[in-house]
Parts: C-alpha cells; structure tokens; sequence
C-alpha cells in the first residue's frame, strides 16, 4: 500500500511540473525578432521565457498576421504576439513586452522629402501587415485615402520591392529591413544607398490573449523577467541587437 501511494504522489508530482501549453501566433519570419520554424528570435526568446517564468509550456505557431487575428478568434490559438490595442481585435492585452522603432525607407537615389506621415499619401506605400492599425490614426487616414497603399503578408517582399523600384517607400523596422538584405542580396542590388525618414515614436506591443487569466498569468512572468536587477531581458537584447 505505501509503495501504491508513493507511486501516485510521484504521478502527481510529475502533472504538476508539466506546464499548461499556451498557444503562441508570432507571425511569418522577421530576423532578429522572429525566425520562423526556430526556436529563437529577440521576440521569440522574450515571450518564451516570460510564458515559462508564469508555469507555462509554450507552443509556436507561425502564419500572417491577418490569419493569426482570425485564428486568435476562432480559439485555434490562445495568444498573439506583436499587437496592441489598435489591432482591431478584441483580446486581453499583456504588459508592453517590445518596442519596434518603425521608420519610412525608399532609395536615396529618388531624393523625397518626406517630413510627416501625410506625405506619404502621394507615394506607393508598401508596410508590414496591420500596420494601417498598428501606427498610429494619421497613418491609417494615410493608408485608407492612398490607393497604392499596401500590406505584405511576407515580409521580405518589402526588400525586393524596395530595392527594384516597384514600391517607392517601405514602412518598417530598419533592422528587420537590414537583415532581410543578406537573404535578397542575389535577388536585387542592395548597395543602393536608402533614404530613412523617422516619421514615427516607437511602436509599443503587447501580447493578446483570448482568456484573461492567462494574460495575467504571462504579466507576472514578464515583470520577472523585466527586472533589472536579474539581467535576464536585457541579455536576450544584446544577443539580437548587437549586429
């Protein structure tokens, strides 16, 4: 009988160290943020170890945004990364996990100016996914009042359209732009000399998720891991940031 119940306590023991799995939406691949089908990324790393810090099991999924929101709905999944209020999604929303410095981009060759977010509206725009929600409601009125206003569901695709001159400006994340040079670099000549314009304040975003306990969950995590005095987050920053 003692030998059946240390058996069972052991069994109890062991569920109990199991993490509950959450169900992560991070998008299609971002380098340095996100590398699709890996288990790494600034992003990626960022929102695992807070996930684990509050006793979860993390599981990735990755699709466009736009399927990931509609996925978020349908509870295919219980959590969405790079989002926020203005996604037009209803959701419980995290704590601010990661800013992205957002910038307007275009060949300097072409020589615009570019002083404001308005000015855009004369120009092909090519932006990331729910970026007319994501940056602000200048931007939107700009996108929706600008017939050639468009969103990748493919990131990368903003490179090549950049840098072949079939897009004039390219709405994003100098890094992620940066680093997608080296996978387009046979593709298209990317030793054109670029034009940045700093159009926008840093771009905050949260995680979504469909239930609010396990957004509260993730909150405890995260302000352990944000803790300056662990150097956990700002460790995981460095990894990513430093090239």
């Amino acid at each position: 009988m003692y030998r059946c119940w240390v058996g069972v306590l052991l069994l109890w023991l062991a569920a109990g160290a199991c993490g509950e799995t959450l169900r992560v939406g991070f998008g299609t691949h971002k380098p340095p943020y996100v590398f699709e089908g890996e288990p790494r990324g600034l992003e990626y790393e960022l929102v695992d170890r807070a996930a684990r810090l509050a006793g979860f099991d993390m599981a990735a999924y990755y699709a466009p945004m736009e399927r990931l929101h509609l996925m978020l709905r349908r509870g295919e999944i219980d959590a969405i990364t790079t989002t926020n209020e203005r996604s037009g999604v209803e959701a419980f929303y995290s704590d601010i996990y990661i800013h992205y410095h957002n910038a307007a981009v275009a060949l300097a060759a072409r020589g615009y100016r570019i002083e404001r977010i308005a000015d855009l509206g004369g120009y092909s725009v090519s932006a990331f996914q729910r970026a007319r929600l994501l940056l602000g409601a200048e931007f939107q009125r700009m996108a929706e009042g600008n017939p050639r206003y468009r969103e990748e569901a493919l990131q990368i695709n903003r490179n090549r359209l950049l840098y072949s001159g079939r897009v004039e400006v390219v709405i994003g994340d100098p890094r992620i732009i940066q680093h997608f040079n080296r996978e387009v670099a046979e593709q298209v000549d990317v030793s054109q000399p670029l034009a940045w314009y700093p159009l926008f304040p840093p771009t905050a975003y949260r995680v979504g998720f469909r239930l609010e306990a396990q957004c509260q969950r993730f909150d405890q995590g995260l302000r352990q891991l944000q803790l300056r005095a662990s150097g956990a987050y700002q460790l995981i920053e460095r990894r990513y940031l430093s090239d």
